[in-house]
């Protein structure tokens, strides 16, 4: 999946060594073809639900679709609903639809399939480059750069070492610091123990692809992009209810993706995160995925599903 190279993204972020390729694109994105327009991916990472990470599955599809598009157009969004409980145990097969190719957009549909049926639809639409007078976006937050936030494993290590953590609490920290994800987090302005139990639905963290990916495939920044907003996103809108609740169940619905401006996914990236509703089992949350000099690169959005049992009660599941 070759394309131009990006343009300067402005984020004077050094490269890390080129001989530690990303692994997010070395494995966890790399399709293997089996048929035109028909790809197998396999799994890198599982959560500890047991079920396939969603933004894998996200990501893969995105790679399926960009391989049957010419390489002067670039995703600009993409939808997706999650339909099955994704099977870890076996590989998942993409069939690429070409929807529509048109002179300056094009659309794809992919249909994620295990055991014969579909586990996870997606429609991405592609553009071809073309100027505008009219431009506009949000401002970027203030935040700390990256280089003076705690990395996410020294900062759980931190948390560990409190005497007053609470068992609950000891029990998901050693279990995140247990997993190895292919992206690195810094969680800014992280909460103490005390302000755990009064959060607000918000959230941002310095994100990035571990490893080396480069400049020179714009559709891969996109793909792997893809892969990282999913990671931590759906869980915004847990944050006020964890000290009353607990979660028996929490699984993405759909997602949404817009691209607006080239980027470097191994570059930090500010993801700004905040969940505007909850009820009905449901949580919604939106996202904003920041270039360190301040340029919009990404909108997300997703809404899951959310079950939970107020602490000091016994599920009936």
């Amino acid at each position: 999946m070759s394309s131009p190279r990006a343009p300067e993204d402005g984020q004077g972020d050094g490269d890390p060594p080129r001989d530690l390729r990303s692994v997010l694109v070395t494995s966890v994105l790399n399709l293997e073809l089996l048929d035109e327009d028909l790809f197998r991916g396999t799994h890198y990472w599982v959560p500890t639900t047991k079920r396939l990470f969603g933004g894998q599955i996200v990501g893969q599809a995105l790679v399926a679709a960009a391989k049957s598009v010419s390489e002067d157009v670039h995703v600009h969004s993409l939808h997706c609903y999650f339909v099955r409980r994704g099977d870890p145990k076996v590989p998942v097969l993409y069939q690429v639809e070409r929807t529509r190719t048109g002179a300056s957009f094009s659309v794809r549909s992919v249909k994620a399939v295990q055991h014969g049926k579909p586990i996870f639809i997606c429609q991405a639409s592609f553009q071809r480059a073309q100027p505008s007078p009219m431009q506009h976006q949000f401002s970027m937050p203030t935040v700390p750069p990256p280089e003076e936030v705690l990395g996410h494993e020294t900062l759980i290590d931190r948390y560990l070492r409190d005497p007053n953590l609470q068992e609950k609490y000891r029990v998901g920290l050693n279990r995140i610091a247990a997993q190895e994800v292919p992206i690195e987090i810094k969680l800014v302005n992280p909460p103490t123990l005390g302000q755990m139990q009064s959060m607000e639905p918000r959230q941002m963290f310095w994100v990035r692809a571990r490893g080396y990916i480069g400049e020179g495939d714009i559709k891969m920044h996109c793909c792997v992009a893809a892969y990282i907003s999913d990671y931590a996103f759906l869980g915004t809108a847990l944050l006020p209810h964890q000290c009353q609740h607990t979660v028996r169940f929490m699984v993405s619905l759909d997602h949404s993706m817009w691209f607006h401006a080239p980027f470097r996914a191994d570059h930090w990236m500010l993801y700004e995160c905040e969940s505007p509703w909850a009820g009905g089992s449901r949580g919604l949350v939106q996202g904003r995925l920041w270039r360190q000099d301040g340029v919009l690169a990404v909108t997300c959005a997703q809404e899951g599903v959310i079950r939970v049992t107020p602490q000091g009660s016994k599920s009936k599941l």
